[in-house]
């Protein structure tokens, strides 16, 4: 049900924190890739070893004490999804009021990613006005909250605040990683292509494949049946097919063979290649006054061309203007192009940011602010969801 997917189960410091090691427990059942963090607090209730021992994998415990060098930005990327149970009423205050005084919270504040919270408290605590307007602001920021319940709580008392079961919470995460994606097949290609001179010499751009792994990771999450198509040798989540390439022709090969219901081309393909590659190196004293070019397969023209086409994003990296793109949108007949300037600081080949501006069919743009890739790759995939239902 969850196979290859990343989670990141934070426990906070409740007597209900023993649940979570079951919940760990049911998350690896599932096939999910599970790491924890443990607040100091948490610690009192239940060991480390207990989750090291389920996940295979010791807990982080603090924002100084781990390996990582930055383990609350680190996590918050690698992860799927957030789970923070139990959510203790002073963590959640926490994370409505962007205090981030320990790893869980931090990682919170960090992340893009869905976050799940499963509030667990006194009942005299979850009725507080302060924690009715901390949940109504943690509502308004696109936060998922499961349960609490009714039953027995700490102390002997009997009320509202008890924390969801692992079922339940269960039911909650297939429910979000499940997404819009689900069942469907998506192609995504990525990285500048390289083109040989010789052996050693190619042609090629300075594109890194960074936008392309994004998306691809961002389509894993919501559930998608993700191929994708790369020239880089960059991490790819465990649950996406991945089939590397180096050339245009290569590439043109890979995509033929896939039959997708959604393609996103994000790759930058060399237009043209050195007609006749040397089998050698071509040494220097021979010399090289000119090399002959012919083109490369147009791949996102074959794309858009067959019978039952994909929905089909296209990509314009340009140096200027919105003009060329939009011309480039029309021509290529895609459902949507990504245009970006990659003259612009922060939105040019390499960075781990993006500006983007969208172009429809009908030629209306909207343009984003400059944003990381994984949230530029989310605003893509959205609008991917609303096209695909408003074509079905």
């Amino acid at each position: 049900m969850l196979r290859g997917r990343r989670v990141l189960l934070c426990v906070t410091g409740g007597v209900a924190a023993y649940k979570s090691a079951y919940l760990a427990r049911r998350l690896v059942e599932a096939g999910a890739m599970v790491r924890v963090e443990m607040t100091e607090s948490a610690l009192e209730f239940v060991g480390p070893q207990t989750f090291a021992a389920i996940t295979g994998e010791a807990p982080f415990t603090g924002l100084f004490d781990a390996a990582l060098v930055s383990p609350h930005t680190e996590l918050a990327r690698w992860a799927d999804l957030v789970v923070v149970a139990p959510a203790t009423a002073a963590t959640l205050g926490r994370i409505a009021n962007g205090i981030s005084d320990d790893l869980v919270t931090a990682t919170v504040l960090a992340t893009t990613v869905p976050v799940l919270l499963a509030p667990a408290m006194h009942t005299e605590m979850w009725e507080h006005p302060a924690t009715v307007r901390n949940l109504e602001t943690l509502r308004e920021f696109g936060y998922h909250l499961v349960g609490p319940e009714e039953g027995p709580l700490a102390g002997g008392d009997i009320g509202l605040g008890r924390v969801a079961e692992p079922e339940e919470i269960m039911a909650a995460v297939a429910g979000i990683l499940g997404g819009e994606g689900q069942g469907r097949r998506i192609l995504i290609t990525a990285g500048g292509t390289r083109e040989p001179v010789d052996p050693v010499r190619f042609l090629g751009n300075r594109s890194s494949g960074k936008m392309g792994h994004a998306i691809a990771d961002a389509a894993v999450a919501r559930g998608y049946d993700v191929t994708l198509v790369t020239t880089a040798d960059l991490p790819v989540h465990p649950a996406a097919k991945v089939i590397r390439v180096e050339t245009a022709e290569e590439m043109f090969g890979a995509v033929e063979g896939i039959d997708p219901e959604i393609a996103i081309m994000a790759a930058a393909v060399a237009d043209f290649r050195p007609a006749d590659a040397a089998e050698s190196k071509i040494p220097r004293a021979d010399g090289l006054s000119s090399i002959q070019l012919a083109s490369t397969p147009d791949i996102l023209a074959s794309v858009v061309g067959r019978v039952d086409r994909p929905f089909t994003v296209g990509f314009a990296a340009e140096t200027g203007g919105l003009d060329r793109a939009r011309e480039k949108a029309g021509t290529k007949g895609v459902d949507l192009m990504v245009y970006n300037d990659v003259t612009e600081p922060g939105s040019g080949f390499g960075t781990d940011t993006n500006r983007v501006a969208f172009i429809d069919r009908e030629g209306e743009v909207e343009e984003l602010p400059l944003l990381a890739k994984r949230e530029v790759a989310e605003r893509i995939l959205d609008r991917v969801s609303a096209g695909v239902g408003g074509r079905g």
